[in-house]
């Protein structure tokens, strides 16, 4: 087991050096540099010249990457060239915000997904099953954004019972307030993970319930609980650790929508903003930082593998 999951982590590692230099490439392949995103700035060759001297931008791209990578090895990710302050510092005061909407909407979204999903297995085909498949399929099927803004219509504006933008309200950090204002985000977020996670549960569970040895359990005479958690459950756990591993990276995706909608004051709307001011510090921070989320994720995700399946040992 140990072997295996050594040999992981190197390719781990490979992955994310690889993911860094596909970035830092397609980052630079896009004609100008951050002064020229704002058209109608004029600002003067010399001192443009001289800005991209200081910040290193008028080097050969390849001795620009070494040196990234030199200061990423001695944990220096360089400074925002939007905001002139470091980047893991302005990553750190966000980062808590994106995690507590982020892990909130998965943790429930996951709840919600194996209940309903184990309990519309086992009731295949009938008027619950095809109800909540039909909502999962509307759920996959309508745009992150598009659900946000008719929620802050809805329950923002048309009938206000809850704040539509920020974090929480000045003069009042109450914890109630803090939740009040993540109320729609996080349907937002748990209506859309929900609608995909259900379908690979009900898909997992039904897999496994016309496995033969169910079959054998079934005709023995043993319990219908018994059955479900004895025998299908651990066993229809591999694709559904698979998928929760592999969608918590994703969950930043939709934190991104989420939070520029919502003004929520975390990593997503940092992100977007950062991006349209080509901010090449934060843009490289970020992207290893998403690369390396899917990387853990998948890592986890092989290391209960080997835990659940004594087959795989």
């Amino acid at each position: 087991m140990i072997p295996e999951l050594g040999r992981r982590f190197m390719q781990t590692v490979i992955v994310l050096f690889g993911v860094s230099m596909v970035t830092f490439l397609l980052m630079h392949a896009a004609p100008g540099h951050p002064l020229q995103t704002n058209p109608e700035l004029r600002l003067d060759p010399t001192a443009v010249e001289r800005w991209l001297q200081l910040h290193q931008l008028d080097q050969p791209l390849i001795s620009q990457y070494l040196a990234w990578l030199s200061r990423v090895f001695r944990g220096d990710f360089g400074e925002s060239l939007l905001y002139n302050r470091p980047v893991l510092e302005l990553m750190g005061e966000r980062l808590p915000s994106t995690l507590l909407l982020t892990l909130t909407a998965f943790v429930l979204a996951l709840f919600l997904a194996i209940v309903v999903g184990i309990k519309i297995a086992t009731q295949q085909n009938s008027w619950l099953d095809r109800f909540v498949c039909t909502l999962s399929l509307a759920g996959i099927s309508v745009p992150y954004f598009w659900l946000a803004m008719v929620l802050v219509l809805l329950f923002a504006y048309r009938f206000p019972f809850l704040p539509a933008v920020g974090m929480r309200t000045p003069g009042d950090g109450s914890i109630l307030d803090i939740l009040k204002h993540m109320l729609l985000p996080l349907i937002v977020m748990v209506i859309a993970n929900f609608a995909r996670y259900v379908r690979y549960v009900r898909s997992a569970v039904l897999d496994v319930l016309q496995q033969d040895y169910v079959r054998s359990a079934i005709a023995r005479g043993l319990k219908g609980k018994d059955i479900l958690y004895r025998h299908v459950l651990p066993n229809a756990a591999m694709p559904i650790i698979t998928v929760a591993a592999l969608s918590l990276p994703m969950l930043f995706t939709g934190a991104m929508v989420a939070e520029y909608v919502f003004a929520w004051p975390g990593l997503g709307r940092f992100i977007v903003t950062s991006t349209m001011a080509r901010d090449y510090p934060v843009i490289m921070t970020v992207n290893l930082y998403t690369a390396s989320l899917v990387a853990i994720a998948n890592f986890i995700a092989d290391a209960l593998y080997l835990l659940i399946d004594p087959r795989l040992r």
